[in-house]
């Protein structure tokens, strides 16, 4: 073996190391999380902690359901996260087309305001908008909840840049045949951007599914909670049992979990192919 040869060796070895270091490092909170849902409630808080057990049990597994009104949290959790994943792809996508092809005065002073409110943390909005929905008379119900993220910056401005990278000489020729720009966008751009779409629905539905302030603030009755906020005061209001706590926290990473399975291709050529073009 030349000396190039055992260099690139060496250098190959040492990379999967530290990436399967890496790797572990990112795991392990999930892997203990999902033993510890397994163990006794003694044995979880025995010191010092152990991540392996000798015995293992599915108490908190059956109980989950009989301690709390898990269903009904992962009801609301679901349809609070799937109706606003809708939404925004629904109407980020028609305001990142609308701001990549749509020639308009002002376009690029709206689109920084936009990008603008990105910089605007959600603890500084979070009093006036629950006045405002307050006033509204739409707190502990799904339009409440849905309302506020109808759309998002995050996803106009993702939108943009793959609207962007798509060659202008198929929207001019829907022109010349006459469609409109609803139209040009739904039947044409749209249907090129599914990547894109299955990315940022990805996106949405894991942030509003594991998102613990927001519902928190606007569901002040136990019919509405989602599954974070429901888990949370859960474990404010009684003794804390950590094998419920971890049993809810794997159940409800399983959408999650599932979905990131089946669009995973998706994801990546999403990711890679938006752009970053001015």
């Amino acid at each position: 073996m030349t000396k190039l040869k055992y260099n690139k060796l060496i250098f190959q070895i040492l990379k999967w190391v530290l990436l399967s270091l890496l790797a572990l490092s990112l795991l392990y909170p999930f892997l203990w999380m999902i033993v510890t849902s397994f163990k006794p409630e003694p044995d979880i808080i025995k010191f010092p902690p152990k991540l392996l057990n000798s015995t293992y049990t599915l108490t908190a597994y059956q109980s989950i359901w009989q301690r709390i009104p898990f269903l009904k949290y992962y009801r609301n959790t679901l349809v609070f996260a799937g109706l606003v994943t809708i939404t925004s792809l629904f109407f980020d996508t028609m305001a990142g087309y609308a701001f990549a092809r749509i020639s308009f005065r002002g376009k690029k002073v709206m689109f920084l305001l936009v990008l603008g409110t990105m910089m605007i943390p959600f603890q500084v909005i979070m009093i006036p908008l629950f006045a405002e929905l307050y006033k509204m008379n739409i707190i502990n119900t799904y339009l409440g909840l849905i309302l506020p993220r109808a759309t998002n910056a995050f996803g106009i401005f993702m939108m943009r840049q793959f609207f962007i990278t798509l060659p202008k000489g198929l929207e001019e020729a829907a022109r010349i045949d006459g469609c409109n720009e609803f139209r040009i966008y739904w039947r044409i751009m749209l249907p090129l951007c599914k990547p894109a779409i299955i990315s940022l629905a990805i996106f949405h539905f894991m942030y509003n599914w594991n998102d613990l302030l927001y519902p928190l603030l606007l569901t002040t009755s136990d019919e509405m909670r989602t599954l974070p906020a429901g888990l949370a005061l859960f474990m404010g209001q009684h003794v804390i049992e950590y094998a419920i706590i971890m049993a809810g926290a794997c159940l409800s990473l399983l959408p999650i979990f599932i979905a990131y399975i089946f669009a995973q291709k998706y994801f990546v050529q999403g990711i890679a192919m938006t752009g970053l073009k001015g």
